[in-house]
């Protein structure tokens, strides 16, 4: 009898599917069976992992690849695809988002189609064929140790604090208690010391927005680190300086298009490794709540296989 290598269980083992119910608010629930149709036509058994909280998505993504699956496909947005990140980053198993999230920002840097089916179809082709392409990650460490990878923006000012008190919030349901934290927080304005070291060198900046870029995009297609490049080993920093009300409103608009850096209160850098240090602030990345400043962040070049 020959052996079955790990090799083999990679060409042939099954597809693990992490898929989340409720991204995009349930709007594309029943195109699951269409999307396990449309990988299975790759030739290769899909399996669909159960979990029903982030955590246990987080461990069924564990599992799988620790059991050999041939690759991994997260099914929903970015807060989907963070999770599965967390399992198959720096590892030889092959990855792919299908988008169908609020915010399908990683999936969009890395150049899948927004379409959901249209992904699926290019993600079978690339099963295959064998075919994967390597971009970097972001690798984390807060204070206590713990390590998290993201891929495309770990938010650390404004937004932030933003999302952190709209999760503590019991009312309004939906968008408008988004709405409601940003008003909230749009009174509270106030520029924060940050101690910030790009790849050793120290910085003290009073700001009202700090965001590390792996990728270009976050909060649903803004590109707040514009020229952010999935591929060149390196991490965009972009501090937003000492904005008042008034002038952060009026340059929000801008991230879209990324021209915010053009403004005088902005500024950009670049660096392999940055430590970020600030009082009272717990990130976000990839829009989920993650470690809490100080943390250490390093660009780690080709970290994923993409299947693409």
């Amino acid at each position: 009898m020959l052996a079955v290598t790990a090799d083999d269980r990679r060409t042939t083992g099954p597809v693990a599917v992490l898929a989340n119910p409720v991204a995009g608010r349930g709007r594309h629930r029943a195109l699951l069976p269409r999307v396990l149709d449309g990988l299975a036509a790759a030739g290769r058994p899909v399996e669909l992992l159960t979990a029903h909280d982030p955590t246990g998505a987080e461990a069924a993504c564990h599992a799988a690849v620790a059991a050999g699956v041939s690759a991994l496909v997260a099914v929903g947005g970015d807060g989907t695809v963070h999770r599965a990140l967390q399992a198959v980053g720096g590892t030889a198993v092959p990855f792919a988002p299908v988008p169908v999230g609020t915010g399908n920002d990683f999936a969009a840097d890395a150049g899948f189609p927004a379409d959901p089916l249209a992904a699926v179809a290019v993600i079978a082709d690339a099963l295959r064929a064998g075919r994967t392409r390597p971009v970097d990650l972001a690798r984390m460490t807060g204070g206590d140790g713990t390590d998290r990878w993201y891929g495309a923006v770990l938010a650390a000012g404004f937004d932030a604090i933003v999302n952190e008190r709209a999760n503590r919030m019991r009312w309004p349901r939906g968008p408008r208690r988004y709405d409601l934290a940003i008003l909230v927080e749009l009174a509270r304005l106030r520029p924060r010391r940050y101690t910030l070291r790009l790849d050793g060198v120290g910085h003290e900046v009073d700001a009202v927005l700090v965001a590390v870029g792996n990728g270009a995009r976050y909060g649903g297609g803004m590109r707040i680190c514009p020229a952010a490049d999935l591929t060149d080993g390196l991490l965009d920093v972009v501090v937003g300086g000492r904005f008042d009300r008034r002038t952060l409103i009026r340059v929000k608009p801008r991230i879209y298009a990324g021209t915010h850096v053009t403004h005088p209160l902005a500024s950009s850098f670049r660096a392999r490794t940055v430590e970020l240090a600030a009082e009272g602030i717990t990130t976000y990345a990839d829009g989920e709540r993650s470690l809490d400043l100080p943390v250490r962040i390093s660009a780690v070049p080709r970290a994923v296989r993409l299947l693409r």
